[in-house]
């Protein structure tokens, strides 16, 4: 049977969100054995899923355990994360060099920072820890190497220059970096974090991937052209991840303790501390007023680029997650910028009561699909999606409505115990070096050259005689 959700009935709320999560966890098969953990089935075509949902789902389900106080799966969340974290100890593992884009080990940074966050459980003191991780992810991403002198900086969408995408600089991969800045700002007290959120902030804006008029996101730009033809496609969480960045700055220098530092900092840009505040308000209102115009329809989340309001679409496996992470991002905001709740969340409460009303298919009578505004449900696998992500999206719209109930996002001086290392990560390209050549190297090259040289001498001869 399908969903009753009342908004005012919390525990109805825990109990959505409970079935919504025991129904996703069904699609994941990284706690069963012989399985790997951390990710979802694939990468296509071993499955429809790739690496960097694994981190998004991951994610969603400490999102989930904070909001709603259910801890069932944080065992399988811990033992996923660890797991992937790759043999430098940054989310780079060489089995997914292949398909690694800077927003691929960003999704996996930014749910290490948020396990950081919100208090999920520390590992074991001989495993990395959370802060750690999302250090090392931001430092390799930091790193000059990662930012060269195409389009006048900027990180690139993959990160080995042999990948398709080599020559692409977007908007998620500097809107991750900058975001995570900004965060570990807060989270660290450290205001070289800050600046270069600032620094990656300014980049973005310079390449005009936010519209300078309607603030509406652009999706990036080939460095062919200098990133002047921007590719004009708008994505919710392209738009929301600045958005969440953008309260992060602002709740970091809204603190008195760091204002005069951050206002010192930026002299040279003629910023006082007051200003700064207010600049990163202004940006932050801009960017809200932007998405609840594009991004939501009928009251729901809507993604524009992909979704028709007949049930039909082209949204791709990827597209089909970004209203789960307009979700749980916007109700984050809420919460570090609090001036927003009154506009945030009264539109994610309806977004979440029309997307529990589409969850009425399969053998269930409670599976989700993609297509909330249509008002009744479309199969994933009719609608050529992947199934995960629409239970995913729906899972956060409604665990997101607890998001009151929760404690806001810690720092290190307000209850966070994660253990960091500004020293991890580092100049990291993916590029993984050619294995050296050993005496056994030689010895059997030598002995295969000798019997290569054997075997054409004995055709020659064969070929002379007869």
């Amino acid at each position: 049977m399908g969903f009753a959700l009342t908004c005012i009935d919390q525990d109805n709320i825990r109990q959505s969100a409970g079935t919504l999560a025991f129904d996703l966890i069904k699609l994941y098969k990284g706690n069963e054995s012989g399985q790997i953990p951390g990710v979802l089935p694939g990468p296509p075509p071993e499955g429809p899923y790739f690496w960097w949902q694994g981190g998004a789902m991951m994610a969603t389900y400490i999102d989930y355990w904070r909001w709603t106080g259910d801890s069932t799966y944080n065992r399988l969340v811990a033992q996923g994360m660890l797991h992937q974290v790759g043999e430098n100890i940054n989310y780079m593992p060489n089995n997914h060099t292949l398909s690694l884009g800077n927003d691929d080990q960003g999704f996996w940074g930014m749910a290490a920072l948020l396990a950081a966050e919100n208090q999920f459980p520390d590992p074991p003191s001989d495993q990395p820890q959370w802060l750690e991780l999302a250090q090392a992810v931001w430092a390799t991403q930091a790193d000059p190497s990662r930012h060269d002198e195409a389009c006048n900086g900027g990180l690139r969408w993959q990160i080995p220059f042999a990948n398709t995408g080599y020559d692409y600089k977007n908007t998620i991969s500097n809107g991750i970096f900058f975001n995570m800045g900004a965060r570990l700002a807060r989270y660290t007290g450290n205001d070289t974090y800050a600046q270069r959120a600032e620094d990656s902030w300014n980049w973005i804006w310079g390449v005009k991937y936010i519209d300078h008029e309607t603030w509406s996101v652009y999706d990036g730009s080939h460095v062919q052209n200098n990133c002047t033809v921007l590719v004009k496609t708008t994505y919710s969480y392209n738009a929301a991840i600045l958005a969440q960045g953008a309260a992060y700055m602002y709740n970091y220098v809204s603190f008195v303790d760091v204002r005069s530092k951050y206002s010192q900092a930026n002299q040279n840009r003629n910023c006082s501390q007051t200003n700064g505040e207010e600049r990163w308000k202004s940006r932050l209102d801009s960017l809200l007023d932007n998405i609840f115009k594009t991004f939501f329809h009928k009251g729901a989340a809507f993604e524009v680029a992909c979704e028709q309001d007949n049930g039909q679409g082209t949204c791709n496996r990827d597209m089909n997650m970004y209203k789960g992470f307009l979700h749980r991002w916007l109700a984050v905001t809420s919460q570090v910028a609090p001036y927003t709740q009154d506009k945030i969340l009264p539109m994610l409460r309806k977004s979440a009561e029309t997307a529990v009303k589409q969850c009425t298919g399969g053998e269930s009578g409670r599976q989700c699909g993609l297509y909330w505004t249509f008002g009744r449900y479309v199969d994933p696998a009719v609608a050529g999606t992947s199934g995960a992500g629409e239970v995913m999206n729906v899972l956060a719209a409604v665990s997101a409505l607890l998001v009151n109930e929760a404690k806001v996002p810690v720092t290190n001086t307000t209850g966070g115990t994660s253990k960091g290392n500004p020293n991890a990560g580092g100049k990291d390209n993916g590029e993984r070096p050619l294995k050296p050549i050993t005496a056994a190297d030689k010895a059997g090259a030598a002995i295969i050259t000798i019997i290569l040289l054997a075997a054409i001498s004995g055709l020659f001869i064969w070929m002379t005689v007869f």
